[in-house]
């Protein structure tokens, strides 16, 4: 099985856990800090992927270290995902976690890029606009490019919608260019 179908699994797993623990946001905070300090501390990225320790002792550590701070349901995970060698795989638990309660609660990320600086009224209206347009609720991340000197562009996954003055300028020049030929 492939690793992004297996961090998949992983992820949906622990989002059932997480919903019956009533805590999605909760538990998507915890595994995003664990897959942060897995990717950011060497002394834990070390420790999760030395041969020299037994998968056994780094879950009795792990659950040591977490017993009395985290969820008992939340520790067993980790200890699972440690159990069956995966720990390599919690950055990409994190992001799959994200991403499916992303979908669950209707959420979208959207990638909004600008020419300047929006103010918050512009920042409002292109998020109520993309809301209505995806009939989500967006969550943008702003980019500002000036190269496109004006409108927007927002990308949705796989998803483009390009409204920039850059893109009606090339598109007008081509229809120009086109039939003067």
């Amino acid at each position: 099985m492939r690793e992004p179908t297996i961090a998949r699994n992983y992820a949906e797993t622990l989002v059932s856990l997480a919903e019956r623990a009533g805590e999605l946001d909760g538990w998507g905070d915890t595994i995003g800090q664990i897959a942060d300090a897995v990717e950011t501390d060497q002394v834990l990225a070390n420790f999760l992927s030395s041969p020299k320790v037994s998968a056994k002792r780094k879950v009795e550590i792990i659950s040591k270290a977490f017993q009395d701070t985290l969820p008992r349901m939340f520790v067993r995970f980790l200890g699972a995902v440690i159990s069956n060698r995966r720990q390599h795989l919690i950055p990409e638990i994190a992001s799959e976690y994200t991403m499916l309660v992303d979908e669950l609660q209707g959420r979208v990320h959207v990638r909004v890029t600008v020419a300047h600086e929006p103010d918050e009224a512009q920042r409002d209206a292109i998020v109520k606009q993309l809301g209505t347009i995806t009939g989500k609720q967006v969550t943008p991340h702003f980019v500002i490019k000036p190269e496109i000197l004006g409108g927007v562009i927002a990308r949705m996954g796989d998803t483009v919608m390009d409204g920039s003055v850059s893109r009606r300028l090339e598109t007008l020049r081509g229809h120009m260019l086109g039939r003067a030929s």
